[in-house]
């Protein structure tokens, strides 16, 4: 019993924190759509706190309500991939995600994810020259935990070296970071394309 109790009381201090921790807006992007730096700008400089995703409001929803990451919905993915430009930063957003394509089970970037990182690299360097950003490596639930872990890893040292290399992006200035599986978008399809990403945020 007093087990039982215990494992209750932890269960409902979790539930409680959940939105706690759940605070920060990402901004999503689908593969194609413009990336304008003034954007990236405005959402790096700001102060990082939880993690959000910013996606299109459901017809139920008030315009400026976020809705929580482990909450997204197939059909609010699918929303999002409606428009090729986005309207400005909502002001509340902390967080880019871009669905950098990779050479498949690799951290080679393909040219096709060229043209947002570029994006990217001229809204960094828009920030003060101190300012740090942390580079989120993220993969879809295909394979082992502890294969997705290592591969995002790489894959965002990728692009912080691709920054580096190609756009003089101080290194000391890209943390890099990787979740594997574990920060999904899209909870209802954990196999879903638009796990497999790359998020930046100020640090």
């Amino acid at each position: 019993m007093t087990r039982y109790l215990s494992t209750l009381a932890l269960a409902l201090a979790a539930a409680f924190m959940t939105p706690q921790a759940n605070a920060e807006k990402v901004i999503v992007y689908r593969e194609g759509q413009l990336v304008d730096p003034q954007d990236v700008a405005a959402v790096l400089g700001r102060t990082r706190s939880i993690r959000l995703l910013d996606e299109a409001p459901s017809a139920s929803a008030p315009a400026s309500a976020p809705t929580p990451t482990k909450y997204v919905s197939a059909a609010a993915v699918a929303l999002a991939k409606t428009s090729t430009r986005r309207e400005s930063a909502p002001a509340d957003a902390s967080a880019l995600s871009l669905p950098v394509r990779f050479a498949f089970d690799s951290t080679e970037i393909l040219p096709a994810a060229r043209a947002q990182l570029d994006a990217l690299a001229d809204g960094i360097k828009l920030l003060a020259p101190n300012s740090v950003v942390t580079v989120e490596g993220h993969t879809d639930a295909v394979g082992s935990d502890a294969y997705n872990l290592e591969l995002s890893r790489g894959r965002a040292r990728a692009v912080r070296d691709y920054l580096v290399q190609h756009h003089g992006i101080e290194a000391a200035r890209l943390k890099t970071v990787g979740y594997g599986e574990s920060r999904p978008i899209d909870h209802t399809d954990p196999n879903a394309g638009v796990n497999r990403r790359v998020q930046f945020h100020g640090a």
